[in-house]
């Protein structure tokens, strides 16, 4: 029987790879990581693109959807691409890692592909708009979805921008991805949040912090994130509001955690699975 809530284990709190460096991929095996997720609970795994490069040196792409399918994991994630809206060589960069990304995700059955922007670069709406209807079409064609993650580091940082590129581009199979941290570290009302159109609204991610920090917004953003439960986040009553929206699709869990990279494999993934479940309990 399928469960009641679906938990997808995103790649970073699980993966223990190092954000933003040339050691984003991850030193578990893939095989053992999704065995242990799938043993855990989860029903949906995260892939990294840097960490897609490094199984796919050992393994197959039908490999790795055997491992899948043998695990009972049905929502399949993959992650990251930017660059996708500008221009010159940056896009073309891009474009390379669009295929790549976009060939998973047809022999993986990927729910998903996870979009965005670290590098906060100005750019009109009309071309967003533009860039975004072209890479759902893209993505259409190998039967996956497209999520605009929202985040203080995009091009867009604000929920009204984000809902009127999605809208404006009209792709019945593109819209918004909502990160916990980031709707917290923005500033946005869960109420606010509530309101996004369900058909807009791909994937939801839950997580823990704290509201203020004595570092940097991008070092806490990688390297102190908690399991849920386990800050001062209000997670039950963000779960509460995405519910009475009408979202009922896999939660994710990105933590991304210094102190949670140097832990076993079999705790990351049942402590994330435990403490996440914890907050759907009455």
């Amino acid at each position: 029987m399928k469960p009641d809530v679906e938990l997808l284990a995103s790649y970073w709190t699980i993966s223990a790879g190092l954000p933003h460096t040339d050691r984003e991929y991850s030193p578990f095996d893939f095989k053992d990581r999704v065995k242990a997720a799938a043993r855990a609970g989860f029903t949906g795994f995260g892939i990294w693109h840097a960490d897609l490069d490094h199984v796919l040196q050992r393994r197959s792409l039908k490999e790795m959807r055997q491992i899948l399918d043998d695990n009972g994991i049905e929502h399949v994630e993959l992650e990251f691409l930017t660059g996708w809206f500008l221009d010159g060589d940056r896009k073309k960069k891009s474009d390379a890692q669009k295929e790549i990304l976009l060939t998973a995700a047809e022999v993986l059955g990927a729910r998903h592909l996870k979009v965005g922007d670290f590098e906060r670069q100005t750019t009109p709406m009309p071309r967003l708009i533009e860039a975004f209807a072209s890479l759902c079409k893209d993505a259409a064609e190998h039967g996956t979805k497209v999520g605009f993650e929202l985040m203080p580091f995009a091009m867009l940082d604000s929920l009204k921008d984000s809902l009127t590129m999605v809208e404006g581009a009209g792709a019945k199979n593109g819209g918004i991805i909502l990160d916990l941290w980031h709707i917290v570290k923005l500033g946005i009302p869960y109420e606010e949040v509530g309101r996004v159109p369900l058909q807009y609204l791909v994937s939801v991610e839950l997580n823990d912090g704290t509201f203020k920090a004595p570092w940097s917004l991008h070092e806490d953003t990688i390297n102190h994130r908690r399991l849920c439960g386990e800050g001062e986040f209000d997670v039950r009553g963000f779960i509460e509001c995405m519910q009475k929206a009408g979202y009922r699709g896999p939660w994710g869990i990105e933590v991304l955690s210094e102190e949670l990279r140097k832990r076993p494999l079999q705790e990351l993934v049942t402590r994330s699975f435990q403490t996440t479940m914890e907050q759907f309990r009455a």
